[in-house]
């Protein structure tokens, strides 16, 4: 990990990744590609075998499915029959980490602003977001498709601060994919690699040059006092 000093003691503003950081979607990815499986007359797969790629979206749970890949002439066909099933399902399941509204609510009495930047498409961004009370006083939302870049590239960031009016350097990045941690250092911010997410069965989050690591969200809150 780097040093973090300077970069979140002047923070005044925490931008969370989402699917893998703030909540656990794996249970709602999963059920819409098994759904797949099942129609097909596959045997039914356990959650366990789809949530180490849920932070991979549809290219993950397809991976899973069926060993597809994005180059396979079947993927976007299937990728669209998968993102209809998860349009349908992508609330039942779904919910906040444990720790996270305690984190949000303290983060909002230290009059901390705070926000999403994803990749996640706008299409399913704002519903799942708009139907958890979590998020209602989120001071942004930054889907994979609000700019012309996702993350990695810090674009997506940058959108994020020029809408809560902040300097970048006054905010301070969370997710749990080293493509966070990239974007996060690409823009100026501070930045932190959640490993309780959706980190993959490889990832050594100790590579990935972020600024501190949590292990439960709530850590955040002794990170931001220490700095």
């Amino acid at each position: 990990m780097l040093g973090a000093t300077g970069l979140f003691d002047s923070a005044r503003a925490v931008l969370f990744d989402l699917d893998g950081t703030l909540i656990d979607s794996a249970p709602d990815l999963g059920a819409a590609a098994d759904l797949m499986r099942v129609k097909r007359g596959l045997a039914s797969l356990p959650l366990s075998d789809y949530r180490h790629m849920a932070g991979a979206g549809a290219r993950g749970m397809l991976s899973v499915a069926f060993g597809l890949t994005p180059e396979d002439a079947q993927f976007a066909e299937l990728k669209e029959e998968f993102f209809r099933n998860y349009e349908q399902c992508m609330t039942e399941r779904t919910y906040a980490f444990d720790g996270v509204q305690a984190l949000i609510a303290q983060l909002e009495s230290q009059g901390l602003l705070w926000g999403v930047v994803t990749n996640k498409s706008a299409r399913f961004t704002d519903p799942l977001t708009r139907s958890m009370p979590l998020f209602a006083n989120a001071a942004v939302v930054i889907s994979g498709d609000t700019t012309a870049h996702a993350k990695p590239h810090p674009e997506p960031l940058f959108e994020a601060a020029r809408r809560i009016g902040l300097d970048p350097a006054h905010c301070v990045y969370v997710g749990d994919d080293e493509r966070d941690i990239i974007a996060g250092l690409a823009a100026g911010m501070g930045t932190v690699a959640a490993t309780y997410g959706y980190l993959g069965l490889k990832a050594d989050t100790n590579a990935w040059g972020a600024h501190a690591a949590i292990a439960e969200p709530i850590s955040l809150l002794q990170l931001l006092k220490q700095a």
